[in-house]
């Protein structure tokens, strides 16, 4: 049975020989793959989805160099269900940093545009500031249910909530929670880039109602590298919260660590939200 994140980061190469470029070629060059029902949110696919078909395109070209750093996405129009063409291109290749830009295209046009950056690990002063707070353990704690929220892309997750429910109003919209894969598969970045979003937009944490909202930009910057994140447990401890909710939009700051308390990834979004 496959994995539905390897379900939805499955890509068909171009039909064009030509199309497909050798390593140490420039240029853009397109995958094509779908939306899969078992992301789907309230509008199209659950966004984190579509974080892990973007940076799946880059990372499975030939071209490609080093591990994800960062990836910055732009969702200007909303993502259809069906099929959809990610165009790639290593704008710029250098002795550790490798620049991509991609953008995924539909029958609509234009629905997503971005940057992925790629890097090459150095040894170098080494050391983390921001640290996981205090909680119980994953296995100390009960699975918090979701699944009154009625959204198919949270049967994907195990939540264990220890503070900012989405259905309960608070003075903050803080969230910390343990979240694990409900299939459990090894942890790499791109169910990272996945899980980066399963943080509920922060103005359910804080109004404890499910208004319309979507992310305009999201960004992950990944601390981590491929065996880093083969020694990581099945639990990811996720903290999340926002600075401002001013005229419909509100940023949201997260941190993920792993199950050793090692920061694995910051990420950032900017979210649009109707009036509550």
């Amino acid at each position: 049975m496959s994995h539905p994140l390897d379900a939805l980061t499955t890509f068909a190469e171009p039909q064009d020989p030509s199309a497909t470029q050798a390593a140490d070629s420039r240029g853009p060059r397109a995958v094509t793959t779908r939306t899969h029902p078992a992301w789907a949110n309230m509008v199209g696919p659950y966004g984190g989805a579509t974080a892990a078909q973007a940076l799946g395109a880059v990372t499975g070209d030939p071209r490609a160099q080093g591990r994800p750093a960062a990836l910055t996405l732009n969702f200007v129009a909303p993502v259809a269900d069906g099929e959809m063409s990610i165009v790639v291109d290593p704008v710029r290749t250098n002795r550790t940093n490798q620049h991509w830009t991609v953008r995924i295209e539909q029958e609509a046009g234009v629905v997503l545009t971005g940057t992925a950056l790629l890097a090459t690990p150095r040894d170098t002063f080494s050391e983390t500031e921001v640290l996981p707070p205090e909680v119980p353990r994953p296995e100390d704690l009960e699975p918090t249910s979701m699944a009154a929220a009625g959204l198919p892309w949270m049967d994907n997750y195990e939540f264990r909530l220890l503070q900012g429910r989405p259905d309960r109003p608070g003075d903050s919209s803080e969230t910390v929670m343990w979240l694990a894969q409900a299939q459990p598969r090894p942890w790499d970045h791109l169910s990272l880039a996945a899980a980066s979003d399963a943080f509920f937009p922060r103005i359910f944490a804080r109004t404890g109602r499910m208004s319309p909202a979507g992310t305009i930009t999201y960004t992950a910057y990944f601390h981590a590298g491929p065996q880093e994140l083969a020694q990581q447990g099945e639990h990811l401890l996720c903290r999340a919260r926002a600075s401002r909710f001013h005229k419909g939009l509100f940023d949201q700051v997260g941190h993920v660590w792993g199950e050793d308390g090692r920061l694995l990834v910051t990420t950032t979004q900017l979210v649009y939200f109707k009036g509550v």
